[in-house]
C-alpha cells in the first residue's frame, strides 16, 4: 500500500465545510420536534428524511461519476458500510437510546464519537494523540455535558446506556468512512446518495417488521411564529439535514481529516440549540453558551495539535504502508512520500 495523498485545500474552507454540515444536522432537531408533536413518530421522520435525501442526490451522484462506474464497484464497501453504520445503525441505537434514557444523556454517550476516532486513530496508525488533543477531548466533553444539561431529569439504564455507545460507534463510522481519502475515492455526494439509499432502505425494512414504531399525520405545524404544513418540515428535513448535511459531512471530512472534522461536528449541538431559539423561541440559558464556547476551544486544542502532527496527512482511514513505516523509523520528522 502507498500513502494517502496530502489533504487538499485550505483549513479555512474546509472549517467552513464542516460548521455548514454542523449547523444543517442541527435544523433536525426544531423541524422534527415540530413534526413528533404533530404526531409523528421520531423513526418515521428519519426514514422519511434520508428517503428524500437520496432521491435528491441520486441523480447528482451518478452524474458526479462521469461514466468512472470501475469507482462505485471500488467504494461499494463503502457505501454500504455509510449507509448500514452511518445512517441505519446510528439512528436505530439512538432511537433506542432515548427510549430508556434521558435525551440529554442519550446524546451525550452519541456524541463520545470524536473519541472513538482518536482511539481508533492510534490504534490505527500507532500514533498516540498528543496533550493537545487529550485536552481538547476534556474539554469538548465538558462542554456537551453544558450545553445538553445531561443530568436535569437523569435517567439511567444499563441497556440504554450500551444502545448509547452504539450510537456512538456509528457516529464515529461516520466521520471515519467519509473521511477516507485514496485515490479511488468516489465524489462525496455520490457516497451520500449511496449511503443514504442503502439506509433508508434498512430503516424501512426495520420499520416493516416492527423494529421501528411508524406513525404519520398531516396537518401544520408551528415554526418560527408561523404556521407551516406538514410537508415543508419534511422537505426542509429532505434537503437540509438529509442532503446538504451528509454531502458536506463528508466532504469536510476529506478535507479536515476524521480526527478535526468530527470535533467541529460536536458544534451541531450548539447549533441546536440556537436554531430552537431562533425558531421556538426556546432561549438557552448562559450555561449553555458556557458549554458551547467550551467545545468551540476543545476543537481549537485538537486542531492545533493536528497541524502540529509530522505527519497530519496519516488518518482513520489510512493505513502507512511498508516504506512509509520504516522511512518514519529512520527519519522521524521526514515527510511521508508515496
Amino acid at each position: 500500500m502507498t500513502a494517502p495523498a496530502p489533504r487538499t485545500g485550505s483549513f479555512g474552507a474546509g472549517l467552513l465545510v464542516a460548521l455548514v454540515s454542523a449547523a444543517t444536522f442541527g435544523t433536525s432537531g426544531t423541524f422534527g420536534k415540530a413534526l413528533i408533536g404533530l404526531g409523528w413518530s421520531p423513526s418515521a421522520i428519519v426514514t422519511v428524511r434520508v428517503g428524500l435525501g437520496a432521491l435528491l442526490l441520486l441523480g447528482p451522484g451518478l452524474l458526479a461519476l462521469r461514466g468512472r462506474w470501475h469507482l462505485l464497484r471500488r467504494n461499494a464497501g463503502d457505501v454500504l458500510a455509510y449507509g448500514l453504520v452511518a445512517v441505519a445503525l446510528c439512528q436505530l441505537a439512538y432511537f433506542n437510546a432515548v427510549g430508556r434514557l434521558s435525551v440529554g444523556v442519550a446524546l451525550m454517550l452519541e456524541y463520545l464519537g470524536p473519541i472513538l476516532v482518536v482511539a481508533w486513530i492510534w490504534a490505527r496508525t500507532g500514533r498516540r494523540p498528543g496533550r493537545l488533543t487529550m485536552a481538547g477531548m476534556v474539554i469538548s466533553v465538558v462542554g456537551l455535558v453544558l450545553v445538553l444539561d445531561a443530568f436535569s431529569g437523569l435517567r439511567l439504564d444499563a441497556i440504554g446506556v450500551l444502545w448509547g455507545l452504539v450510537a456512538a460507534v456509528a457516529l464515529a463510522g461516520f466521520f471515519v468512512i467519509a473521511g477516507r481519502d485514496h485515490e479511488d475515492n468516489i465524489p462525496p455526494i455520490t457516497l451520500a446518495a449511496g449511503g443514504l439509499l442503502v439506509g433508508t432502505v434498512a430503516l424501512a425494512v426495520l420499520g416493516l417488521v416492527g423494529v421501528l414504531p411508524w406513525r404519520t399525520a398531516t396537518g401544520s405545524v408551528a415554526v418560527a411564529g408561523t404556521t407551516l404544513p406538514w410537508w415543508a418540515a419534511i422537505l426542509e428535513l429532505g434537503v437540509v439535514a438529509a442532503a446538504i448535511a451528509y454531502v458536506t459531512g463528508i466532504d469536510a471530512a476529506r478535507r479536515l481529516g476524521s480526527r478535526v472534522s468530527s470535533f467541529v461536528g460536536l458544534t451541531e449541538v450548539l447549533f441546536a440549540v440556537l436554531f430552537a431559539w431562533w425558531l421556538l423561541g426556546e432561549v438557552p440559558r448562559p450555561i449553555q453558551l458556557l458549554g458551547g464556547l467550551a467545545i468551540l476551544a476543545g476543537v481549537v486544542a485538537v486542531r492545533l495539535d493536528d497541524r502540529d502532527d509530522a505527519h497530519p496527512e496519516l488518518d482513520a482511514g489510512d493505513v502507512p504502508g511498508p516504506d512509509v513505516v520504516r522511512k518514519t523509523r529512520e527519519h522521524p520528522a521526514a515527510p511521508v512520500v508515496g
